[in-house]
């Protein structure tokens, strides 16, 4: 039930700040995490309350209703769009999951929860999932449906398309698969799966109705707000819908408005041009913490920080200069320089805190003269190596500059070289050696999946060993926890000892929101469900 709405004037018209353009990408990603999990009805998985400091709900009192909430993120200009499957940066998946659902979702933990899906359960072979859908409605008032589900899944892997969540759902054999009712579907996995709920709740896995292709126009989901405009690297409009499964937003309104510059946003927020402003700086938010003029929501932990060492080709095509490489840098004085102490060491793993984390592995520290040691045994004693950063992402020109003067000390010339906003995420795929490098919230199991099997879609470091990949799929098929714990232990034992990600830090997720902006959760990793959840969140 869509009524029209005029589009507004652009975004930059409005808001004098939001001019300059710029780029960022988001590393999400897919996902993964429980076994059979059944659970009925929204209140479970979302909360009124907040916790911690900012635009929390905690002690906000009754929501109230009404109003449009003004949010501002980095965007992708002209080419941005609102097909689901297409969604890559931030702004694209704020918008994404403002209009649309998905059947799973990752909560604070990283452990996927029932969204539309109403319940999973495999059977002893793990290689057969049965889920049942929820009782929810399309914007235009027809039931989600078993035959919406398999056509959302066919379009993601279609063998021609490049949307982001078709490797995730690899293990699906849709061919096989089947609906079993209305709103059930048999999903046939080509293997057995123990972690099948992750592929649910994938990075872009969003559920659209059967046949939909065009999305930018008048766009049919079956989310907590429905379509209202779209300007592409302007800005989009979204109105409550009242029949939401999981009840209405508070909102009437949620507008997203396009601002590359951090600057920009800061002085949007501060100027009330704006009520949310995406990813702070850690300087801005110290600036701005307990000042009364804004509020600042730290989600802790949330951004692995790390430097990628590209593992097929010299010079890291030697463990021992990986390895020293390892050794080379001083992970608090990278965190306390490049991410002003906003964030916590890393230990060259993904996932610090998350289910299935390594924690038992050794904090890895600076020791300049095994790294030198290592060096003279490779036969790299003179090493010189090309660092590729870029303005992208907080911190990475800072990290860059603070390693290069570590690698200095070990007699390595690190030469820092800057690369274009717009394309630095593609350029660093496949071209270079070592790379500013940083990652979203996802399973570590998704990580693994996404990044280091031989034929991952962004494996960035090339970290290719068939003998790594089956034992991948062996801790896929373990049904036991105890057991699967244990296969990825050991992989990332290996990866501890030889990969390619020199993990150095995990920065806190920065967000300003205004005074008058309540229910924004702080317990919510970015890419995780309560994230951006503008449902959520009212005006008081």
């Amino acid at each position: 039930m869509h009524d029209e709405h005029s589009r507004p004037a652009p975004a930059e018209d409005r808001f004098p700040g939001l001019r300059r353009r710029g780029f960022l990408a988001t590393a999400g990603a897919a996902s993964l995490g429980a076994l059979a999990l059944t659970a009925c009805g929204g209140s479970d998985f979302g909360s009124d309350s907040g916790s911690g400091s900012g635009g929390s709900g905690k002690g906000d009192g009754t929501p109230k209703k009404g109003g449009r909430l003004r949010a501002a993120f980095a965007g992708g200009g002209a080419s941005e769009t609102l097909d689901p499957h297409l969604a890559n940066l931030f702004a694209d998946v704020a918008r994404a999951k403002a209009l649309f659902d998905k059947l799973a979702d990752y909560d604070a933990d990283l452990a996927a929860v029932p969204r539309l899906a109403e319940k999973w359960e495999p059977n002893a072979e793990l290689d057969r999932w049965q889920v049942t859908l929820r009782k929810a409605t399309f914007h235009d008032g027809k039931p989600v449906t078993a035959k919406d589900v398999l056509y959302s899944f066919r379009r993601i892997t279609d063998p021609a398309k490049a949307y982001r969540a078709k490797a995730s759902l690899a293990p699906i054999d849709l061919d096989k698969s089947r609906a079993t009712g209305e709103r059930s579907i048999e999903f046939v996995l080509k293997r057995p799966t123990a972690e099948f709920p992750n592929v649910l709740a994938a990075f872009g896995a969003f559920i659209v109705p059967d046949g939909a292709e065009e999305f930018d126009s008048e766009p049919v989901g079956s989310g907590p707000f429905r379509f209202g405009s779209f300007a592409p690297g302007r800005s989009a409009v979204f109105h409550r819908y009242d029949d939401y499964w999981e009840g209405a937003p508070h909102l009437d309104e949620i507008e997203f408005v396009v601002a590359n510059e951090e600057s920009a946003r800061v002085n949007s927020l501060l100027g009330a041009q704006i009520e949310y402003a995406h990813e702070l700086n850690p300087t801005t938010a110290r600036a701005h913490e307990g000042k009364g003029q804004i509020e600042i929501v730290r989600l802790r932990g949330s951004l692995m920080q790390a430097f990628a060492m590209k593992t097929d080709r010299a010079p890291f095509d030697d463990k021992r200069v990986r390895e020293a490489f390892f050794l080379i840098a001083d992970r608090q004085e990278l965190v306390d320089g490049a991410l002003s102490g906003a964030g916590v060491i890393g230990n060259d793993l993904f996932g610090k805190g998350y289910e299935y984390y390594a924690s038992d592995l050794p904090q890895r520290e600076q020791d300049l003269d095994k790294a030198r040691f290592l060096l003279k045994q490779a036969g790299a004693e003179k090493l010189k190596v090309t660092l590729d950063t870029s303005a992208v992402a907080a911190g990475f020109t800072e990290s860059a500059g603070i390693f290069r003067d570590q690698a200095k000390k070990a007699g390595v010339t690190v030469d820092v070289k800057m690369g274009s906003k717009d394309s630095y995420w593609s350029d660093i795929l496949d071209s270079g050696t070592l790379s500013c490098n940083r990652s979203g919230a996802m399973p570590i199991e998704s990580h693994i999946s996404q990044r280091l099997l031989t034929d991952s879609s962004t494996n960035i470091t090339k970290w290719q060993h068939k003998d790594f990949d089956a034992l991948y799929e062996q801790a896929q098929s373990t049904r036991d926890k105890t057991e699967r714990a244990a296969l990825f232990a050991r992989m990332q034992r290996r990866l501890y000892t030889e990969g390619g990600f020199l993990v150095w830090g995990f920065g806190d997720w920065i967000i300003g929101t205004a005074k008058n902006v309540k229910g924004v959760e702080s317990d919510a990793p970015a890419n995780s469900l309560d994230w951006a959840r503008f449902d959520k969140v009212w005006l008081a």
